[in-house]
Formats: C-alpha cells, structure tokens, sequence
C-alpha cells in the first residue's frame, strides 16, 4: 500500500540508524570481486571483507584495524562454489544470484547484550514490526563439546521483553556458526518472522522450512578459536557479527510473500514485460506457472541485477573462475528472454536502465559504469545467440531420430557443452522441458577424459596415442596414396576486431582420411573418438608450448550436427583434429571449421609464444648488464622487477607485432637471434616486435639487438597492448647459468598481484604483532602457527616471484624469531612450576603427580627442570587437558639404571589410561584417557616402588 516504505528508504533507515543513533561508522560494500582470496569465486556474505579482523591478522596500523563500530549494506553473490543458488533461481519466489546483505559489526566493542538490544529497537520501534511475529533462538549447548546452552543471551531476549514461548533454544547445526574447519566461532541468535501472525503461536515452525516463518536477522558472537585438534578456546576480543537479507526485510515491511512482488524486482519486471511478447508477470511457480512464463521473469530479472554488479566491480563474462559463473548467467538469461519471454535481441541490456534506476542511489558506481555493461551484455548475447538457435535445432534433431524411452546421447550434449559453450544446467533444463533425461554417466565418462587431458596439458598425448599420433605404417600409407599434407596457413587469418576481440575466418575443408585406433579409415560411427585429417585448416595444432585450438566442424548444407573438436595435433606434416563423431562422418565429406574465439586469444595472449617475445627484451638487457656480477646466474629481487617493469612498459606503448615468412637462411642471419636448434620449416616465420620485419633482415641491422625477434610458428597477437599485465609466478634455476621463467598475463596476472599485496599485508601484520611483548604461550604458538601456513600459502600461491622471495625472506627469520620465543616462554613456565613442585616434594626419590600444561612439550620441560634441580630424583607428571586426552612425561635418576627404565614405567602407566608411550630409559612420554587417570597414578607410584 501507500503507506509501505520503499526498499530505498528501508536500507537508509537501517544505516541510518546505527551511525547516527549508536555511533557506528558507514562503510560502502566493498567489490563483488574477492580481493586477494583465490579461494572465493565472489563476496558472498558482508563479512568477507573484515575477515582480517577477525583472524587477528589485520595489520595494525591500517585504516582496518582502527574500526570498532561498523554499519554498511553489502553486495553478495551466490553463485558458483560453495554457496551456489543458480540452478534453483527462477524455480521460486526467493533464490537470487545477486543480494544485498545488510550487517553491523562490534569490533572487540560491544557483545551480546548492546547487539540484541539494538536490533530489537530497529525492528519494533523504527521498522514497527508487530512484536508478537518475532520469535527469536538462541544456542542450546552442546554437551560433546563441553558447551553449555547460551543462557546469557536467552536472559537478554526475555528482558527485552519477548515472551518465553517465543524464544527457543536450538543445537549446533542452528544456532551455532563458524568461519571455518579452524578459526573464529561462537553461538548465534536468529530472529524469525511470522508471516501469517493473528495472534497465533508459530514457535513450531521456526527453522522447520515454513515459508510462513523465516528467518529475517542472524546476530553471531565471535567467542572462541576452534583450533586445528578441534578444541575451542576463548578469543581475546570478542566480536559481533550481523546479517540482514535486505530482500527478505523488504518483503516483510511492504507486507509481500514474494521478494520479487517488492519494488526491488517490479520496475525490472515491469521492463521485461514491456521489451517482450509473453503476458504480465503473475507470481506462478510449478506446476501452475505453464511454459515456465513466470519463471522466466524471475531468471531474467535476478540475472540482470547480478550482471550489472559483477560487470561494475570488473567481473566480465569469460572462461574461468567467476568469469566462467558470470557467463553461464548471462547464457542463462538469455536463453529465457529469447525462448520463453519470445524477445528480441537486445532485451537484457535495454533493462540495465531500471536496474541503475532501482540500485544506483545505494551503489553509484553502477550509475558510472551503465553504457559499459549495455555494451557487454550486448556482446555477449549477440554471440550466444547465434550458438542457441543451433542448440535448439539439434536438440529437436535428436530428439526426433531418438528411440522412445532412451537417454539422450551424450556424444550430442557434449558437443553442446564443449563447441557451443552451453552449460550443463541450461542442457538439462531444455531436456526437462521435453520429458527428456541425459545420459549422465556417458556424458560424466566425457567429462572425465577431457579433464585428464586438460590435467595432462602439452604431455597429455603421448606418442601411443592411438586417434592422434600417426604411427610410421600409416605415415607411408598415407604417402603412398599420394594424400598432401594439410595447408594449416589459414590459421593465421585472424584480425583485430571491437572491443579488442580477434575474429578469426572460417575455413571449408574436405576429409581426406580419418584414423582411429592406430588404423586410417574411410569412415567412422556416431559416438567414436576419432582423427580427421583435412585438406586444411584454420586450427593451431599443438606445438612449441603452445596449447592446440578448441572449436569444432560442421557438414556443409547440414548445420545442425556438429563435431567438436578437442585437441589438434601435428605428425609428418598432417594436421589430426581429435573429434567425437555425433553421426557418420567419411572421407570425401565438406566440413566448415570454426575456432573458438575465446580460447584461441587466451592461448595467443597468454601462451608461450608472446610471453617469451615481451620478456625477451628485459631478459637480453638483465643479462648484457649482469653477466659479469653473477657467475652462479642467481636472479635478485631487483632484476626480477626490473624485467617486469620493462615489459609493463612495453604493453603500455601497445606495440605492433610484425609478422612475415622468409626464407630460413635468411632468418638465421638476424643478429641477435636465438640459436636456431629446433626443427624450423622453410621458409620460417620471424616475429618481430615494434619493428618491421625488413628492417631487422636489413644487411648489418641492429635494430633485432634492441627489441624482441623470435622464430615462432605459434599464433601471436598484434599488438602488445592485448596482454594487459604479465606477471613472473616462477623462476627456478635448472643447472648453472639456466633459469626455467613461468609468468602469466592478462587477468591472472592482475589476480597474482593482488594476491601478493594481500599476503604481503597479512606478513606485515604478523611481523608488527611479533615485535610486541607477548607473554601468552597459546598466543606465540598461534603466531607461530601463523607463520607457517603464511610459509605455505606463498610457496604454494600464484604470486609475483620477486615478491615470493621478499616473503620468504621475511617469513624464515619470523619462524626462528617465533621458535625461539615459545621455547624462552615455555622454560620461564616450566621453571616457576618445577620450583612449587620441588618445594612440595623437597627432594624425594620419586615425583608423581598431577599439573595442567598447555602441551607436552612443556610438560617433559617441567620433569627436564626438576630432574636437573635434583639429579637423584626420578619424576612422572600427569596433564589433563580439556579435550579428554592426558599427556604423560618421565625421566629416571640415572642412578637407578638400568633396572628402572623410564620407557617401561611410561608404558605402563599410559596403559593403564588405553594409551601409548614409548622413548628411551631416561626419558619417555606418552598419553591416554582421562577415565584412567586415577588408576594411572596409583600404577605409577606402584611401578616406581617395585624398582627402587
């Protein structure tokens, strides 16, 4: 009605109201893209961005760690990964891709009382939510983890005022949260909504999967660490953490059952039905919603919302990661507006508009960024267009030559997924609409083989090979019948295009044999993996560390069945096109060729041939300069940054690539050229960077000596500015004077960077907190831990190596800094508590007895102390820990050797407890069951007794 507020107004009021009524400090949501996290496709929860804070890692002095209070309204997307709610979008009236996560945050600031005091002000008083709806839970307890019901925060919610029968205690699986398998934990409290209300009591149907009563609000309370063992210890601080799903609060306050009958999704709603042919959105779902009309509402409006964010925050649709997420959306989308909704092209970027209009006051980027998200949405869907009328037809074509009750093929669904880029979900979705199933296990065999061979990368075909790799029978055979070799020059017939894609021609072919299991043939069968040798070809066959092309080939007059191709290989001057043959394929057949696009400028941007043309020049200058001062050939720091600098420069002047064939003679005069010791055709291919290759053939030119000249038969791109960033991950020497050099480009090189300042931050914070004066032996212990797995992740993480090798540095001194302080601390303990245990005893023979320490390591310090303290005294100590266990520790006065042995008596009392123990005459240690530990001392001092 009238008087509802608008989802605007109600995510200011919520901001509003902790920054000016309680003094929290308002941040913006940070990017959907994670930065410096490679284990998150995107930000999924408000409080990714703050987990530094919450590790104890954040570093000190930066702005991070200043907050105390904080309030925002964050982007989040599910999508992809863990949290994935893609497949389920559009099924109902509340799944999303895209949502926003409203959250406050107490920084070692306020805790429970303060956090359930203010959120059930907003509710009740400025929201005026009807307080009979609300019914909020608490932890009950867990009794397996020592844990007792969260009786605090069960007292506060009564106090409040809720009444009793509306607050409930629920178990771990509920009301218990944690970051992960280690980290940051504690209770939760949820606060649900009734829909329905009427002065009913709904307490049943809480977390039941009612959609009458859902949850609205998570407050969680950062009070303990679980450790790698699994135990639980308390934090220093404690923190709170939030949640609101904005969509769900503004269903509730303008009185909707639906997310997408709110003012969030109506004006996109509205945009669709007015860009469409299909009728007005009515809310249906199931088996009401015929020909999935108000589905496809729902898909196009949640997918237009979370491309026009993730396109924002530099997300664009791709190949990879989130890039390979945000594609199967916008697939997705379109599929739905082009065959459902029956819209002309152009309908997803013509509602980007009413998007902005809907969420640009809360996020004013996407009003900045609006005609760069209509031009690649544009893009994108133009291309899949295309590629979805041919999916469609060959789905009908199939279908209609299938037997009844059988599967789909899988040879058919694979070449939709592999040639056409059409996602899994999408194929089943379309198959579902015709009463149809995949073949899955076929289709998983499919996907299986591919993964080894992508896993396999250039070693993946070994010369066995039998569709690929031509043995010496068939080599003659095919000399013999006078077949040519393939003319493979079309493959360098690409250009420039738009946007800085490269279009590459199509190419008629004719078959002239296929070869399958190590035997040429005239024909091969549906379903078959087989070789097919073409007259030529515009596909790159693998070769010179480059990485083959991907696409696939079409009968000409039969554009409904297509071939994908996986793999292109070489031998003997024939070009073999791997390919899993969906009907009967024969030699004499014309085929049409396409490459992906995509891959095919992946492999040309960011594979070994134009990586190796840009580092060329830096390299030749390091060298010239530093050949002299390095005899072993060690690459520094510095020389690392400076081949990197010069090749930022060279992609910055965005250079052009010069390519020409010339005759090998020739080609081996340039100066400067590298020793020509492979097996170059004639005549060869020079590329030449920045300068034209004339020039450098030019009779005692030097212009070759001042850039980038390279033999190279590979696939190159035409100007240098197309590889946007290269970073070296790697730099290993191999024997004296070689070095093997490893870099990426484009994206994942702007991820490594990120990656390496995060971690760099992370170290700096490490080493700032280890400077402190720390007294705590858990404490040093987990900075110790700290750096150890800081130690893992920049061995192991893709990072610039120059920056790999200053962590490493750092990291190594911090593990002996943080060594050597646990051992100090745990001497000064162990000597303060043999000093009260040898008061206690005043040197007796023998010590047994009980103490609590923190580890056995300390605990064998103690008996190690008094030992030294009082040479003929022979000591076994006892701790018990919280998990149950009971560390054991001993050592014999050497005086009673060899009948007593401190190995037997360690055996003898973990025994006693269901334990084990082992070590030497003089000292042992082991361990055991709490249940036996009385049992264990009385068997200790017996032992003891009957060998004094």
């Amino acid at each position: 009605g009238a008087a509802c507020p608008s989802a605007g107004q109600i995510r200011a009021a919520f901001l509003r109201f902790f920054e000016e009524r309680h003094g929290h400090r308002r941040l913006p949501s940070a990017p959907v893209r994670p930065r410096g996290d490679p284990r998150l496709l995107f930000v999924n929860a408000g409080m990714n961005q703050f987990k530094p804070i919450f590790l104890g890692t954040v570093h000190p002095r930066s702005e991070l760690a200043q907050h105390r209070r904080v309030v925002n309204s964050q982007k989040c997307v599910r999508a992809g990964g863990k949290h994935n709610d893609l497949e389920d979008v559009g099924r109902d009236t509340y799944h999303h891709t895209f949502f926003e996560m409203l959250g406050n945050w107490s920084f070692g600031d306020y805790f429970k009382e303060e956090a359930c005091s203010m959120a059930w002000e907003l509710l009740t008083e400025v929201y005026e939510i009807p307080r009979d709806r609300l019914y909020v839970t608490y932890f009950g307890g867990d009794p397996s983890l020592g844990l007792s019901a969260d009786e605090e925060c069960r007292d506060m919610w009564l106090h409040l005022g809720v009444p009793a029968s509306h607050v409930l205690p629920f178990s771990l699986k509920d009301n218990f949260w944690e970051m992960g398998d280690t980290g940051p934990c504690g209770p939760c409290t949820e606060i649900h909504y009734d829909h329905v209300g009427g002065g009913r009591n709904a307490a049943a149907l809480v977390n039941q999967g009612s959609p009458d009563v859902v949850e609205i609000w998570n407050l969680v309370f950062m009070q303990y660490s679980r450790e790698v063992e699994g135990n639980l210890l308390p934090l220093p601080q404690h923190h709170v953490d939030t949640g609101m799903g904005l969509e769900r609060l503004v269903t509730v306050l303008q009185n909707k059952r639906s997310n997408y009958d709110t003012d969030l999704f109506t004006p996109i709603l509205d945009a669709i039905h007015k860009g469409c042919r299909a009728p007005r959105y009515q809310g249906l779902v199931g088996n009401a919603d015929v020909g999935r009309v108000n589905m496809a509402y729902r898909v196009v409006a949640d997918h237009v919302r979370t491309l026009c964010v993730c396109i924002t925050d530099g997300i664009y649709p791709g190949f990879s990661g989130a890039e390979l997420v945000l594609r199967r959306i916008l697939r997705r989308a379109v599929r739905f507006c082009s065959e459902v909704l029956q819209a002309p092209p152009g309908l997803l970027a013509s509602l980007v508009p009413t998007v902005v209009e809907v969420l640009g006051d809360a996020y004013p980027e996407l009003t900045r960024n609006a005609n760069q998200i209509k031009d690649i949405i544009n893009e994108n869907e133009a291309a899949f267009l295309s590629s979805l009328e041919r999916g469609r037809r060959i789905i009908e074509r199939t279908v209609q030559q299938m037997e009844p009750s059988t599967n789909f093929p899988a040879e058919v669904a694979w070449s939709l997924y592999g040639s056409l880029g059409f996602p899994l979900d999408l194929i089943d979705l379309m198959l579902e609409e015709k009463g149809i199933s995949l073949d899955s296990a076929a289709f998983n065999e499919l996907v299986l083989e591919d993964a080894k061979r992508k896993a396999g990368g250039s070693q993946a075909v070994e010369p066995g090979s039998t569709n690929t790799h031509l043995d010496v029978h068939s080599l003659a055979r095919l000399q013999d019948s006078k077949v040519p070799a393939t003319d493979d020059s079309p493959k360098y017939a690409y250009t420039l295009g738009q946007h800085g894609h490269y279009e590459f021609s199509p190419c008629q072919a004719t078959v002239l044999m296929l070869y399958r299991d190590q035997c040429l043939q005239k024909e091969v069968g549906a379903g078959q993996r087989c070789g097919v040798i073409l007259d030529r070809t515009n596909f790159y066959a693998q070769q010179g560390g480059q990485d083959s092309d991907h696409g696939y080939m079409i009968r000409l007059g039969q554009q409904d069945v297509l071939f994908p191709v996986e793999s292109v290989h070489l031998c003997g001057g024939y070009v073999i096109h791997e390919v899993t043959a969906v009907e009967t394929l024969c030699a004499g057949d014309q085929v049409q060729l396409f490459v992906d696009e995509w891959c095919a400028q992946a492999e040309s941007s960011g594979g070994c041939a134009p990586a190796l043309l840009l580092l060329s020049v830096p390299l030749r200058r390091l060298l010239l300069n530093v050949a002299d001062l390095l005899p072993q050939g060690h690459v520094t720091v510095e020389q690392l940054q400076q081949v990197e600098q010069v090749v930022q420069d060279l992609i910055q002047k965005n250079e052009v690539v010069h390519m020409a064939e010339v005759p090998l003679t020739l080609a081996r005069r340039v100066q400067g050229l590298r020793a020509v010791d492979e097996g170059y055709p004639d005549p060869v291919r020079i590329v030449s960077l920045g300068v034209p290759v004339e020039s450098v053939l030019t009779c005692d030119s030097k212009a070759a000596m001042q850039t980038s000249v390279e033999l190279c038969c590979g696939t190159h791109l035409l100007q240098t500015g197309s590889v946007e960033d290269l970073a070296i991950i790697s730099e290993r020497q191999l024997v004296k004077g070689i070095s093997r050099v490893i870099a990426v480009t484009g994206g994942r090189a702007k991820e490594a960077r990120e990656v390496g300042q995060c971690l760099a931050m992370e170290v700096d914070s490490v080493s700032l907190r280890m400077k402190q004066r720390i007294t705590s032996i858990p404490e040093m212990q987990n900075l110790s831990r700290e750096v150890g797995q800081l130690t893992k992740m920049v061995a192991s993480t893709a990072m610039p190596q120059w920056q790999r090798k200053e962590l490493q540095t750092i990291l190594k001194a911090l593990q002996r800094t943080a060594n050597t302080a646990v051992k100090k601390l745990e001497l000064q303990q162990a000597e303060k508590v043999a000093q009260i245990l040898l008061e206690k005893y005043c040197n007796q023979p023998v010590i047994i007895d009980t103490i609590p320490a923190d580890s056995l390591s300390i605990l064998m310090k103690v008996v190690n102390q008094l030992c030294d303290k009082s040479p003929g005294t022979s000591v076994l100590l006892l701790s018990p820990q919280a998990s149950g266990e009971v560390l054991c520790a001993c050592q014999v006065s050497k005086s009673c050797l060899p009948g007593f042995s401190a190995a037997d008596w360690a055996v003898a009392v973990c025994t006693q407890m269901e334990g084990k123990a082992g070590g030497s005459p003089i000292v042992a240690k082991g361990s055991g069951n709490a249940k036996g530990m009385q049992g264990a001392l009385t068997t200790a001092l017996e032992f003891a007794q009957s060998k004094l």
